[in-house]
């Protein structure tokens, strides 16, 4: 049962990785509460840069900058564009120097174009700096990575949609923000609306920076300390725990010279074909190295006890190392990532597509709302992230600890959620509402869905290829933009008739969701993840 103390409190800690099996949402003076606060936040602010200029973009700056319709809509297809490249790119720079660091950069990289968003004249030079500003988007595969790397099995899901959730609000968060800042700073302050937007991208700037060091000074790569470290810190414990075995098993790229392979059957493969299934859990206190203080201490009550073979699927396969091409290639090409990049194209594409052409689409609808309204009106898309991508990850996770220990029941709930989303977007499509009550009710609904599957789909996320989590969850994250992309052109092909685009938005969604359902949820043979 749930107790509101874990929200605060110390959480227990696995102690051979030192995940916390709790989230201390409440108590940021914990380390595994920074580190949620800093993932969430940080992705947060990069949400809001990055989606800063499409509640500018219905009235303001489209007649400050002379922009067609298709104009728009090419910047929106740069700034998705942008985001794609960095994600890319991301997931092997959190495998090789970890997610922190990795994080910290693309912050401080996306923070330079926004203070530059002043110097925009003509359309060239917003499709430009929108390329640019889409850096911010891969912020994503970091914060999700290093939540993975904080967080144990039973709750990272929980943990990734909670961070994923509130960082995507920061889209809902922009076109609250940005219209009240532009008004502002034009009726309060005085200034000319061509100044006036061009101000009102500092304070994301001066947000952005003080994130980015306030996570590289408060915060540390891994539970156990340095990135580089992570190998020989996950040995020790491991060893230390098994002493009284008498067995030393050898981590992945740990290079204990004293390790012996008997063990493992003289292989660290992480998809040896092994039984996995939980063996009885040893009652005698054992000894746990601390290796922030590097003493040997007794296991504390708040760290969980594993038998012996929980300790052997960590040690074998939970471990991240840098993988080589090969395995790179043979995750990337693996039949999961295919299941996760297809449906996560549909959420998180889908969600970043109608991002941009929300407020658009009620204006037309409703055009007595004016701009300041309609973005307020399109900020409950975003900001439903909050409640709504959380649910998808909390839900997936209740599913396999309550219902069953049987990972194909999160995989369901991804295809449930994404086929169900679909048949929302084609409603909206088909009946196009004028009716205010039944546009916003439809949306909010659709919005349910279709956020709720990214949660639930980073939820199953950690349970594959674990040993390759940086390059697993980047190529996923960066196919996800690649569905905002696709579905943005499909808006601009479609121009200011979004009915159209959403109905047809929605077929591609049921189709592509009901074509990868039968894929299994992890690789079969794979060690860990489970």
């Amino acid at each position: 049962m749930f107790s509101p103390k874990v929200l605060w409190s110390a959480p227990e800690l696995n102690p051979i990785n030192r995940k916390a099996r709790s989230i201390p949402v409440l108590n940021p003076y914990d380390r595994y509460g920074r580190v949620f606060f800093f993932s969430w936040f940080g992705f947060f602010i990069a949400f809001w840069s990055w989606y800063a200029f499409p509640p500018l973009l219905t009235v303001t700056i489209r007649a400050d900058l002379k922009l067609s319709t298709i104009d728009v809509a090419n910047s929106n297809i740069a700034a998705l564009t942008g985001t794609l490249v960095v994600r890319f790119i991301a997931g092997p720079l959190c495998d090789f120097m970890g997610p922190r660091k990795t994080f910290v950069a693309i912050l401080l990289a996306g923070a330079i174009p926004t203070a530059m968003a002043g110097l925009v004249k003509n359309v060239g030079g917003l499709i430009a700096l929108r390329f640019f500003v889409g850096i911010l988007g891969g912020t994503f595969v970091p914060c999700q990575v290093w939540s993975m790397g904080f967080f144990d099995k039973n709750v990272v899901g929980t943990s990734n949609a909670l961070i994923g959730g509130w960082g995507n609000s920061g889209g809902g968060i922009t076109y609250f923000v940005m219209p009240l800042l532009y008004d502002s700073l034009r009726i309060d302050r005085g200034l000319g609306s061509h100044v006036a937007w061009r101000v009102a991208f500092i304070v994301p700037f001066i947000l952005i920076v003080a994130t980015a060091v306030g996570m590289l000074l408060t915060c540390q790569d891994t539970p156990t300390g340095k990135w580089a470290d992570r190998e020989r810190h996950t040995q020790e414990l491991l060893d230390a725990h098994l002493q009284q075995m008498g067995t030393v098993v050898p981590v992945p790229g740990s290079g204990n010279p004293t390790a012996s392979n008997s063990s493992l059957g003289g292989h660290t493969s992480p998809y040896e074909d092994v039984d996995s299934k939980d063996t009885k859990q040893h009652e005698s206190r054992r000894q746990s190295m601390d290796v922030a203080k590097g003493e040997m201490s007794t296991i504390h009550d708040h760290e969980m006890q594993l038998d012996q073979q929980q300790m052997l699927d960590i040690a074998r396969g939970e471990t991240v190392v840098k993988p080589s091409g090969k395995e790179a290639l043979a995750v990337i090409f693996s039949m999961q990532a295919l299941f996760h990049c297809a449906t996560y194209l549909c959420s998180f594409g889908g969600e970043l597509a109608i991002n941009s052409y929300i407020a658009s689409y009620y204006l037309k609808n409703f055009p007595y709302l004016g701009q300041t309204h309609a973005g307020r009106w399109g900020s409950m898309f975003g900001l439903l992230n909050v409640v709504t991508r959380p649910l998808g990850g909390v839900i997936a996770d209740l599913l396999y600890t309550k219902v069953s220990k049987n990972l194909w029941l999160k995989h369901a709930w991804i295809s449930f959620v994404g086929i169900t989303s679909g048949a929302f977007l084609i409603a909206i499509g088909l009946t196009n509402p004028h009716n205010e009550s039944m546009m916003f009710g439809l949306i909010a609904g659709m919005a349910f869905f279709l956020e709720a599957g990214n949660g639930a789909n980073f939820a199953l996320v950690p349970h594959v290829h674990p040993h390759a989590n940086g390059i697993f969850s980047g190529t996923i994250g960066a196919v996800g933009n690649l569905g905002g992309v696709i579905f943005a052109i499909l808006f601009r092909y479609h121009g200011t008739r979004y009915d159209t685009s959403f109905w047809i938005m929605g077929c591609m969604i049921v189709a592509l969701n009901v074509a990868v359902c039968w894929i299994r949820p992890i690789p079969k043979g794979q060690i860990g993840g489970r």
